[in-house]
């Protein structure tokens, strides 16, 4: 019987400047502000906390990298962008680095995708997943497996298989906080993608400084954790 081949997964993105969305987008995107706000301090708060926060939606964000690591042979790629610079493929220990537009990259990942039966990914099903659907979309590049249906394990018994871990470890929802995946690491003892000083919130600011290998290596960095994160939970929590 052939070995089952498992992917682990992760991007990371970025939000529009709100300042360029024209008027009707930004009152739509404000509007429950303006009715919530009691003061004018409590708005600008707010507004802020919504201009931080647009890279969470693929409608008001894009995918800057798609990092992917075979969980059999250790090997991964992450796809970046680098817009404005000359096209940069490297390689780095057991990471191949390819720099492409946001379309190329969901067009490399989903016909990578063909290869694997298991994807593991972190909040995979409440983010990546649905964010990779909807760009996918924009960008008129068709997915290649179904990684959202049928959110039990047990459930999963046709086309692919999503092992979301932090569907796994708060039990689906039954633990009252969830945790996030630097938590997940401390407690198990595992190298956290955020110990070489740089998290998820400052991938934005990385972008415009044009530093996109480093959000492309702060990438390998939760694949390298996730990994290790579903080897812990494969061995004493899964039954």
């Amino acid at each position: 019987m052939a070995e089952t081949r498992r992917l682990i997964f992760d991007i990371e993105t970025i939000g529009e400047d709100f300042d360029s969305l024209d008027p009707t987008t930004q009152e739509v995107l404000t509007r429950w502000i303006k009715r919530d706000a009691e003061t004018g301090a409590e708005y600008e708060r707010s507004l802020a906390d919504l201009k931080d926060g647009l890279g969470f939606s693929p409608l008001t964000g894009e995918i800057v990298a798609i990092g992917v690591l075979d969980s059999q042979n250790g090997k991964g790629a992450v796809y970046y962008q680098a817009p404005n610079q000359a096209p940069a493929d490297l390689e780095e220990g057991n990471f191949k680095f390819k720099a492409l537009s946001e379309k190329e990259m969901l067009e490399n990942f989903w016909q990578g995708a063909k290869q694997y039966d298991e994807f593991v990914s972190f909040n995979g099903r409440s983010f990546d997943v649905p964010f990779l659907a909807i760009r996918s979309a924009i960008r008129k590049v068709r997915p290649t497996k179904d990684l959202m249906s049928n959110r039990y394990l047990g459930s999963q018994r046709n086309g692919a298989l999503h092992i979301d871990l932090q569907d796994q470890l708060c039990f689906y929802g039954a633990v009252r906080r969830k945790g996030n995946l630097h938590l997940y690491c401390r407690a198990f003892g595992i190298k956290s993608p955020k110990a070489d000083g740089v998290s998820g919130d400052q991938v934005g600011e990385l972008f415009a400084a044009g530093k996109f290998l480093d959000i492309a290596r702060y990438n390998t960095g939760d694949l390298l954790a996730t990994k290790e994160l579903y080897d812990y939970w494969r061995e004493y929590l899964r039954v």
